[in-house]
């Protein structure tokens, strides 16, 4: 129904327009704004390494599913997003990730053994963030997106933005889902991002699900246009087209390094797989959504294009797939040798500095296993 005053209800809004430059057939199209030349090198780059975090994703959810891990976070579905925004990224750019971002970690160099170290329970995160630019997970729903925010803020006031220097200048990431969309944490970042101009970029990966609550029942709009009421642009693009999303990260993060502020990707996807492993989609997605959107498979497209265009032939997939299995056999031999913490650990990786009150629970702490030995 149409408000005589105040025109169409928001879901009666024309549907957006998609960013795409390649369609889910492996066609080249081209976008006014958002267009790129991508060298063969490229092209094949994005494949590979879409090849190789699906096969990472897959043996994760092996490894949970033979009770090596606690948990894991799939990302089926979901490696052109994070592909195309993990490689847009420049060595001093920082990432705040979600849960889930094992494409992104994958390109800031992240060890995956390291990823599994988190949902084995044998650590909280191994990695440096500070050697990687890519802070450590984030398992409270939008948290990051105020972290992000705060750390874009201090870049600015450091002096790393708009000097013109592409070795100097810094733009920030947050990741985050729709679902998280629904947080108020996301919604003050956009407020503070806004007000002081930081140059942070927020990721949203619409893959359609907030757990089991569709994406119909969290925003009467897409979700790209919230960041209008904010006071920044915002864009929408196909999630599981690598080249789009590249172009379109590409640009946002060139913006916020020259100054000009904040800005909004929507990446419009679809999550395959579970939202975890303890997750059962059959319970509230319909097989057919699932089997609609395998046609926009993001690996089969870029294949698709490569060997349309003599860019590749069944030796270069043989070999990526070969280089996938490999680093499946290690992921599984080093995950099993990852060791377990010793206890006394919990108080050193609490805060940079030890406070009296931590002192005084280690001492307390190692008073109690001495008098084991005392009485052993």
């Amino acid at each position: 129904m149409t408000d005589p005053v105040f025109g169409p209800a928001p879901e009666q809004a024309a549907d957006p327009e998609l960013v795409q430059l390649l369609t889910p057939e492996g066609e080249r199209v081209h976008h006014p704004a958002f267009d790129l030349d991508f060298s063969a090198e490229q092209l094949r780059g994005f494949y590979r390494d879409m090849v190789l975090v699906r096969r990472l994703d897959i043996e994760a959810t092996a490894l949970q599913r033979h009770g090596e891990l606690g948990l894991w976070a799939q990302l089926l579905g979901q490696e052109a997003a994070q592909i195309g925004a993990g490689r847009a990224l420049r060595p001093q750019d920082f990432v705040f990730p979600t849960y889930r971002e094992h494409g992104v970690a994958w390109c800031r160099g992240v060890d995956p053994v390291q990823l599994l170290g988190l949902f084995r329970g044998v650590d909280q995160g191994s990695w440096d963030p500070n050697e990687h630019n890519f802070a450590l997970y984030t398992i409270v729903i939008g948290a990051q997106t105020l972290h992000a925010t705060g750390y874009a803020m201090g870049v600015q006031r450091d002096g790393a933005v708009g000097t013109g220097d592409p070795d100097r200048d810094t733009a920030v990431v947050a990741h985050f889902g729709d679902g998280a969309s629904s947080q108020g944490d996301v919604n003050e970042a956009f407020v503070f991002a806004a007000s002081y101009n930081a140059p942070v970029v927020f990721f949203c990966q619409n893959n359609q699900w907030a757990i089991s609550e569709p994406f119909e029942r969290q925003s009467r709009i897409p979700l790209y246009r919230r960041a209008h009421g904010f006071g920044f642009p915002g864009v929408r693009v196909d999630g599981n087209d690598v080249l789009a999303t590249y172009a379109v990260m590409q640009a946002a993060l060139q913006r916020a390094r020259e100054g000009q502020g904040p800005t909004f990707v929507e990446a419009y996807t679809y999550r395959m797989g579970a939202h975890t492993t303890t997750d059962d989609p059959t319970r509230y997605r319909l097989s057919n959504d699932v089997e609609r959107w395998k046609l926009k498979d993001p690996i089969a497209r870029v294949e698709a294009y490569l060997r349309r265009n003599g860019l590749a032939d069944d030796a270069f997939v043989a070999e990526v797939a070969q280089e996938a299995d490999v680093l499946g056999e290690r992921m599984r031999r080093e995950c099993h040798a990852l060791p377990d913490p010793a206890p006394r650990d919990i108080f050193s990786r609490v805060h940079v500095e030890q406070t009296p009150e931590l002192a005084a629970q280690q001492a307390a702490y190692d008073a109690w296993v001495a008098s084991f030995e005392e009485v052993g």
